[in-house]
């Protein structure tokens, strides 16, 4: 497969989902069953080429391998811009997990959403999605990757309110692009600020000159942050996450979208993707943001009841361990976890659709032994469960293993222990909850006979896509880490040396004298005792005349560093087993205690809640983020308004009323003027000449006699004028 197919073939990926919303928005109506097989279909002609795409970098095995091509877009002279495509291995990864995803979730709507009067319109929009996810996946520039990020704003609206007719729908579209609006502005900043300092939208024109040149002072951090700022408002990271729970009045099926592969997964790829520009204050944040988050959002789905709320706040919680990775430096091991965390959340949300769609509740105490009445459902779902809570030999447990054992060597290495201690806690909270779903789902006696009667297996288009996630599942890690397996074929840490040299109009690494890629590597995870993070370096040039150092010396220096490899290797290791031998111990912990809890009944939740009635009511009400931001921001907000308002009705209608007003007395007085003085001399004139023309009128009678006695008259008076003078 040459470059130019695999260009290609990404540009139809790209194009299929577009075509599917194109053809479904406008004829879908007129096609047979609403052209449900059409947008199916096309997805899955774009999973095939994806799945192409992947063997193809597989059988590489080179994840420094990258295939870039574009065309000019846009050309004013001194501002320039193209429009490309890029694909590497990390490229392939998220085609291949964006294009899975969809195409269940398209299989599982078509029992889903059946009968619905807008059914086609679904099948579009979710075309529509698509197409824009993977725009953020193939885009090769911060500006296509910005305009695409929009789009999936856009989409996540459309898809979130489809049912608009409810008020709560229409609501949570809202709050969730409005809240976006916030991460997008920052977002915004960061790529303009770069922009700016280095001319180029180009990611890795970008990645050679921020590793040249990098931005002084505290630009280069206040860039990164507003880079970041983009991810917390997609991603849903704390303070920003407040969208995402709302999030549920869409249908089921744009759940598991948005929730595992698409929207939420897009600022975790893109701080992945663009991580070199983030130097070690910014990544700093990133790692306590995600830590945060993770540990926020696990609390509060252990109170929640309502299946798919539960489901949302646990996506917020493993986004936030996806964030805190590439905060720590084990970038490859958060975008691991985006791959597993993809199928097994996706899963657990068509799932809970597959529960919804036979009981029609979406509050787990109504439910109750559903275990025999939906067997597929269960089975699935419980593997689904195993693999977030950590379990050994399933894939989640490989990738939050790899996640923890970074976030404990950087702790190691740089005092901050704060993140792994949120995330550990956020492990045994996820195993506690997930299980308590399972057991208050499909365990026990049913506590509503009448839904239990009702309930069925689902239909075999909406069990398939469950068991072939199962599958997934189980088996998408390969049984290894994310840098031991075969994920490091795909994703690894950048070759700066490379992108330096191949950067257009960059000199040479070996004339700039660079400092090898390796330590300055923006995604190596092994690089702990070098700059934070490993942040963009300045090269510097060597100065003239400059001597060498004696062999002795140069071989002094490098047992130095073979004596620092040893060292980081020692403690990545002891980082590694201690993380995953506390894992395990606490997701145990976590399934035992939620096991005694729901199904022994040894411990009594009404008991602990009524112990600890003002925690259980801060967690109920999401620790109160939202109403912080209706008496901060929106009131906030309103009041400006009412300013602005103010401001508008009694300065600027003040001022615009009082210059009308002012014209009309001027204009009244120049009316006087004109009507009293312009018109009375002008019509004073007139009638002079009318009076003149009246008395000449009357000395014109025709008769010679007259006329004769006019000029004696004139004669007689002209000598009495000239006698008088």
């Amino acid at each position: 497969m040459s470059e130019h197919a695999i260009l290609l073939t990404a540009l139809a990926i790209l194009l299929l989902p577009l075509l599917s919303y194109a053809v479904l928005f406008f004829f879908g109506k007129k096609l047979p069953r609403q052209g449900d097989w059409l947008g199916t279909g096309l997805l899955g002609a774009a999973w095939l080429l994806a799945v192409r795409i992947f063997a193809r970098f597989w059988a590489a095995g080179d994840p420094g391998l990258r295939v870039e091509g574009g065309v000019r877009w846009l050309d004013l002279g001194r501002f320039t811009a193209d429009a490309g495509i890029l694909v590497d291995g990390m490229t392939a990864i998220m085609l291949v997990v964006v294009t899975t995803v969809s195409l269940l979730v398209h299989l599982f709507s078509i029992g889903y959403m059946h009968g619905d009067r807008r059914y086609e319109r679904f099948f579009a929009f979710l075309g529509f999605f698509t197409f824009s996810m993977l725009g953020i996946v193939l885009s090769n520039s911060l500006l296509f990757l910005y305009v695409f990020w929009e789009l999936v704003g856009l989409a996540s609206y459309l898809l979130i309110g489809f049912f608009f007719h409810k008020p709560s729908a229409a609501a949570a579209n809202k709050k969730a692009f409005l809240t976006n609006r916030v991460g997008d502005f920052g977002f915004f900043l960061g790529i303009l600020i770069f922009f700016t300092a280095y001319g180029t939208f180009n990611y890795f024109e970008l990645f050679a000159a921020a590793h040249l040149d990098p931005l002084s002072g505290g630009l280069l951090t206040l860039a990164g942050v507003g880079l970041f700022m983009g991810c917390v408002g997609k991603s849903a990271q704390a303070p920003l996450h407040i969208w995402l729970p709302d999030a549920m009045e869409g249908p089921t099926p744009v759940s598991a979208l948005i929730h595992a592969a698409t929207m939420v997964a897009a600022g975790v790829y893109m701080v992945a993707r663009l991580l070199p520009l983030f130097d070690p204050d910014a990544l700093l944040v990133v790692a306590y943001v995600g830590a945060i988050t993770a540990f926020l959002g696990a609390t509060i789905a252990v109170v929640k009841t309502d299946i798919k709320k539960s489901l949302a706040y646990s996506t917020i919680s493993q986004l936030g361990y996806m964030v805190m990775a590439m905060g720590v430096g084990v970038a490859s091991a958060g975008m691991f976890h985006l791959w597993t965390h993809a199928f097994f959340k996706a899963l657990l949300f068509l799932g809970s659709g597959s529960v919804i769609h036979a009981v029609h509740t979406q509050e787990m105490p109504l439910m109750g032994g559903l275990r025999r009445k939906m067997p597929i459902t269960f089975w699935t779902f419980l593997i689904a469960t195993l693999a977030i809570s950590g379990v050994p030999f399933l894939s989640g447990f490989y990738s939050k293993d790899a996640i923890l054992a970074g976030a404990l060597a950087f702790g190691m290495t740089k005092t901050h222990y704060v993140p792994f201690l949120l995330a550990l806690a956020a492990a045994g909270l996820t195993a506690f909850y997930m299980f308590r779903m399972v057991f208050l789902t499909f365990l026990g006696k049913p506590r509503d006979e009448e839904r239990h009667h009702h309930a069925h297996e689902s239909p075999w288009t909406m069990t398939v896509p469950l068991v072939a996630l199962a599958v997934l599942a189980v088996v998408s890690s390969g049984w290894r880490g994310p840098t031991d397996g075969w994920f490091s074929r795909f994703v690894a840490p950048y070759d700066m040396a490379r992108i330096v040299e191949e950067a257009p109009g960059a000199p040479h690494a070996a004339e700039t004298h660079a400092v090898p890629a390796a330590a300055h590597d923006a995604h190596d995870e092994h690089a702990l005792p070098q700059e934070p993070h490993g942040g963009p370096a300045h090269a510097e040039p060597a100065t003239e005349g400059t001597t060498h150092e004696a062999p002795a010396h140069g071989e002094a220096a490098h047992g130095e560093a073979a004596h620092g490899d040893a060292h980081d290797a020692h403690v990545r290791h002891q980082a590694h087993i201690t993380a995953m031998v506390l894992s395990i111990l606490v997701a145990g912990l976590g399934i035992l205690v939620s096991w005694l809890t729901y199904v022994r009944g040894r411990i009594s939740a009404p008991a602990v809640l009524a112990r600890l009635p003002r925690v259980h009511h801060v967690l109920q009400n999401m620790y109160f983020f939202d109403e912080f931001y209706a008496a901060t921001v929106y009131r906030f907000t309103l009041w400006f308004s009412w300013l602005n308002g103010a401001f508008d009705r009694l300065v600027i209608d003040g001022i615009v009323n009082g210059m009308g007003y002012l014209t009309r007395v001027l204009s009244w007085f120049a009316g006087l003027a004109d009507r009293y003085v312009v018109d009375g001399l002008v019509n004073g004139v007139g009638a002079a000449i009318q009076g003149a023309g009246e008395g000449f009128r009357r000395v014109q009678t025709g008769r010679v006699q007259s006329y004769l006695a006019y000029a004696c008259f004139s004669v007689l008076l002209l000598v009495f004028v000239f006698r008088a003078l």
